[in-house]
């Protein structure tokens, strides 16, 4: 074998409690789809050939120090408790500290039953997996804290949905895959020395200058703040921000029915599982404020006075609010190419998203076009865009360069619904062409790119995506 990942598994010299020993169950016919090359050069893997990076990464071939594992976890899942869950169709290869320093997971998604599967196949088939590829690498380019995609394979593998499809396996990294939920999990149980340890070492791993259990949870709190904010910046939609999907790390993890909005309106919903909008586009800062408030019940379990560390809890969690507004509106702020802060900024940008919703304007190009003076086309009422513009253009004076600003902060691309649809309509044609253009295009989110304009287009009335699926 020639690949070579300088394995160092952290997570498996943890106590057996947090995990089952599972090796991935290996596919008939693994074909390579596509390799993050500049991500494995970080992870400090090896080159090697097509065939062999195929045969690793959908399973069939483990490379040596692999200790393969899946996590424990529970969590709530649309606010109800699931005492346990825990990595259904996920595999943990193990670690590697990378050229830069930094300790990740490999992972395979898609890698076949585990103890926790719940009676599911522990498959993937091929359209989660390259939405996935296709979201998470694009959410790297665009500066937001997320699990990456090293490499997309096919199995040879039908997997049976409504319909039977062809199998993939995705090859995700992350900082790790702790989540609320693996703190829930031993809450619930009463397993408080599993909850001290789990606790040291996710402080140990993650933020090694915070203090105890609260410090962890402040840690997290303002992780998950600044993130939520940043999702929020461009208007990104999780879709399942259940606690089992929430990470310590504070990356975006578990790209389900995620989408990012076209029209314009905070109660938008794309997720067909999200029946009542809780996760909705405008839901997201309310929903992480609970999730952190469900982590705080949890580590505090561990205390030798539960009762006495309620209160502080509650200020750490209470404060969150605050903090997402914060990063918010330095976010807008940039969005409309401000520098300097003043109290009438969260007016002049609320004003204008409120335009942005009454007209369903386009979130994408209309706040793009307000650096390349297009912003006022994606408005229907433009009197009312104009005498807003007036107000901001006074505000802008004596602002440095803003039009630079503004166009670092709003991307000229994003993983549009429909183009991603499209890559993995032909990619069930054997055609993987859209797919690589749409990451080629997307991995430089914030450059014009005129040859590929059409990517940047809102989509038609009949290329309208009105419901995204989890995949599973």
């Amino acid at each position: 074998m020639t690949l070579h990942i300088p394995f160092d598994n952290s997570f498996a010299r943890l106590p057996g409690d947090f995990f089952s020993v599972q090796a991935p169950t290996p596919v008939s016919n693994p074909e390579l789809i596509a390799f993050n090359a500049p991500l494995a050069e970080t992870l400090g893997l090896s080159p090697t050939d097509r065939d062999e990076l195929a045969r690793v990464f959908a399973g069939n071939l483990l490379p040596d120090g692999a200790e393969p594992l899946a996590q424990l976890y529970a969590g709530h899942q649309f606010g109800h408790f699931n005492p346990q869950l825990g990595d259904g169709r996920a595999v943990l290869l193990g670690e590697t500290i990378g050229t830069d320093g930094v300790r990740r997971d490999i992972q395979l998604k898609g890698a076949g039953p585990t103890p926790y599967s719940r009676n599911g196949d522990g498959r993937a088939w091929l359209g989660p997996v390259l939405r996935e590829y296709i979201v998470s690498e694009a959410m790297h380019a665009l500066g937001i804290p997320t699990t990456r995609a090293l490499a997309a394979v096919s199995t040879g593998d039908p997997v049976y949905r409504e319909r039977a499809l062809p199998g993939a396996v995705l090859t995700r990294v992350a900082q790790s895959h702790l989540r609320v939920g693996t703190f829930q999990i031993f809450a619930a149980r009463g397993q408080t020395e599993n909850l001290r340890q789990l606790t040291e070492y996710a402080i140990g791993r993650h933020y090694p200058d915070c203090d105890g259990p609260l410090g962890l949870l402040r840690a997290v709190r303002d992780a998950q703040a600044r993130l939520v904010a940043q999702w929020m910046s461009i208007g990104f939609i999780h879709g399942v921000m259940n606690t089992d999907n929430c990470a310590i790390s504070g990356e975006t993890i578990d790209y389900g029915p995620c989408a990012f909005v076209d029209s314009y309106h905070p109660q938008t919903v794309y997720s067909s599982i999200d029946q009542f909008g809780r996760y909705a586009f405008g839901q997201q800062p309310e929903i992480v404020v609970w999730n952190m408030a469900q982590l705080a019940t949890a580590l505090i379990q561990q205390l030798d006075d539960p009762e006495a560390a309620v209160e502080e809890a509650t200020e750490i969690v209470h404060a969150m609010p605050d903090l997402i507004r914060s990063h918010w509106l330095t976010m807008y702020r940039a969005k409309i190419g401000l520098t300097s802060e003043r109290p009438e900024d969260a007016d002049l940008i609320g004003d204008l998203l409120r335009l942005m919703a009454t007209d369903k304007a386009d979130f994408t190009n209309t706040f793009r076009g307000l650096a390349d003076g297009t912003a006022r086309d994606w408005l229907l009422d433009r009197d009312a865009f104009d005498a807003w513009s007036l107000r901001w253009q006074a505000r802008l004076d004596g602002e440095p360069d803003p039009q630079s600003r503004m166009r670092a902060a709003n991307p000229a691309f994003i993983p549009r619904n429909h183009r991603i649809e499209e890559a993995i309509a032909a990619a069930l044609e054997a055609d993987f062409a859209p797919f690589d253009r749409l990451n080629a295009v997307l991995a430089r989110p914030y450059d014009d790119q005129p040859a590929h304009h059409a990517l940047a287009a809102p989509p038609t009335e009949d290329q309208v995506v009105r419901a995204t699926f989890c995949g599973t």
